[in-house]
């Protein structure tokens, strides 16, 4: 097939007009050829021009001959590369090019099965059940290494079930909650899918997902999304492939401790509904997110090498989400084109905001949810967290994004044992209780609020949660990015508070075969610091299963 790129229709034109859009840009009937067929490879919003706001298009198709007009002694594979050598001889040709073969996904075929059951000793062991736990058991199940995963939450329908509950006012699971479970902190979240690494793993991550029930739509727009209602189906079927290839994965299963003997990994402490148990363990790999801090204690404790790492904290901060279309399409949207922001198919506007406070420190928006809603995300008894989340179909009436501040070690190592890795983890806590016991908390866990006009006073008590420096560069800043987005500053937006698990505050180093210092012991994921979001997570847990694969 070939790709041609620019394809450019105007908000309320239906993809059927790709086809005549193909037609008038290289005019394949010129050559002898018809266009036979195509498929949406790519598509993303051009908004700069509010007058002139485009749906862009990359789109793959083929062409065929017609009849008796072009004789050929090629294949029909040719077809292609015999249009694009005659449109280029007339100069044309701009824009278009043979289109990359597919990634392919995640196989899951049992390639080393038999080689896997020669093999003597213990099942590789995974802790954790996010994206880099989930994607490392696929893959080492792929290869008939049948992982075991500890998940030391519930499966999906049962950590749904505690959550709501926790949603509507019951008690705090600190074991199922939003943080922990079947599918990490993302199952609890927008499932954004957008990363900035370049690995072509990505690819294969995007496809398994799509195959699970995500939808060939994330394959092909630019800031894919999964939603919350569907990713909650998604880590199911994820978990029954696993299963079908001789995985095992192990919910209300919580690692207790290491045993390792010589620098060596031979077996782990596991609590279970049974009580502590042993298990067998040459090859464990940690994959338990940023919010496991009894983990990190105990980790640390059994001599795992790690080190503070800077992080950001700060409040998040909701708007109308019709504010946010009038900022990005313009307010004149429907005068323009003659129908609403989405009557015309434009999906809900998103940001993305950054700069530098008077101090160099980073201020900037993260996990941006257009039509979301503000959720309690606590995983320890007295602290108060909050995240954003929203459905695929993004349908509510407000948008929220973390609003954050660049945290360094200088920070919070100052507090304490400058070389103490946990360091971190106490500064995030002081911010967490100081929101649980603000008086603008509505009930408990729940975050204490404020309208933006009443953050910007001297008597806030949302500010008050936050250390100084952070409070006053959100204070700062508030302005200047209302001037790179109209009505980011508006006095009525809600600022809701604390957030804190935006990345992990720990490293775990790891060698150039992703080992610890611990021989057998791998480290990866969010928790080890080494991604960051649902996709570079998953990716680092491919790579870190075709690392235990060459063991």
């Amino acid at each position: 097939m070939l790709r041609i790129r620019e394809i450019k229709l105007k908000p309320g034109e239906a993809p059927a007009a790709i086809p005549r859009a193909i037609e008038k840009r290289c005019a394949p009937g010129r050559f002898g050829y018809a266009l036979s067929e195509w498929r949406v490879a790519a598509k993303s919003v051009d908004a700069r021009d509010k007058a002139r706001i485009r749906f862009v298009y990359s789109v793959d198709f083929s062409v065929t001959p017609r009849a008796g007009a072009v004789k050929l002694r090629t294949a029909p594979e040719d077809f292609e590369a015999d249009f694009l050598r005659r449109l280029r001889a007339r100069g044309g040709g701009a824009g278009i090019e043979a289109a990359p073969a597919a990634g392919g996904g995640l196989s899951f075929v049992a390639r080393g099965a038999a080689a896997a059951r020669a093999r003597v000793g213990p099942a590789p062991v995974i802790v954790g059940f996010g994206p880099c736990g989930m994607f490392a058991a696929l893959t080492l199940a792929a290869h008939g290494r049948a992982p075991v995963v500890l998940e030391r939450g519930k499966d999906a329908d049962a950590r749904v079930a505690d959550v709501n509950r926790f949603l509507a006012g019951g008690a705090l699971d600190p074991e199922s909650n939003v943080q922990f479970g079947e599918g990490g902190a993302g199952t609890f979240s927008d499932g954004k899918l957008t990363t900035g690494i370049k690995d072509p793993r990505v690819g294969a991550v995007l496809e398994t997902l799509a195959q699970a029930g995500g939808g060939d739509e994330i394959l092909c727009t630019n800031k894919p999304h999964i939603g919350t209602d569907v990713l909650r189906v998604v880590v199911k079927k994820l978990r029954a492939r696993i299963l079908s290839l001789g995985g095992t994965v192990l919910f209300e299963h919580k690692l207790a401790g290491l045993c390792a003997q010589g620098g060596a990994l031979r077996a782990v402490l596991v609590d279970t509904p049974r009580g502590t148990e042993e298990l067998p363990a040459e090859v464990l790999l940690l994959a338990t997110g940023h919010s496991a801090r009894d983990s990190f204690a105990m980790l640390r404790a059994s001599g795992v090498r790690m080190t503070p790492k800077p992080f950001s904290v700060g409040l998040r901060i909701e708007h109308p989400q019709r504010l946010i279309d009038a900022a990005q399409y313009g307010e004149h949207f429907t005068e323009i084109y003659g129908m609403a922001p989405r009557e015309a198919g434009l999906p809900p506007a998103d940001y993305k905001l950054a700069l530098r406070t008077a101090d160099g420190r980073g201020l900037y928006t993260f996990c941006m949810c257009p039509g979301g809603v503000v959720i309690p995300a606590a995983s320890e008894p007295f602290g108060t967290v909050t995240n954003g989340m929203s459905e695929r179909a993004r349908a509510g009436a407000f948008a929220n994004s973390a609003l954050l501040v660049e945290v360094r070690v200088s920070d919070f190592a100052a507090q304490g044992d400058p070389q103490d890795p946990l360091a971190g983890i106490a500064f995030q806590r002081t911010c967490e209780q100081r929101a649980f016991a603000s008086e603008a908390a509505p009930r408990p866990y729940f975050p204490p609020t404020e309208r933006l006009a009443d953050f910007m006073g001297k008597e806030s008590a949302l500010a008050a949660c936050l250390p100084a420096f952070a409070a006053e560069a959100i204070r700062e800043g508030l302005p200047r990015l209302g001037e790179k987005l109209k009505g980011f500053d508006l006095p009525e937006a809600r600022l809701y508070g604390v957030e804190t698990r935006s990345s992990s505050p720990v490293r775990i180093p790891r060698g150039q075969d992703l080992c610890t210092n611990i021989r057998g012991l791998y480290a990866g994921g969010e928790g080890a610091g080494c991604a960051g979001g649902i996709v570079s997570a998953a990716v680092d847990g491919i790579r870190l299963a075709e690392a235990i694969l060459k063991l």
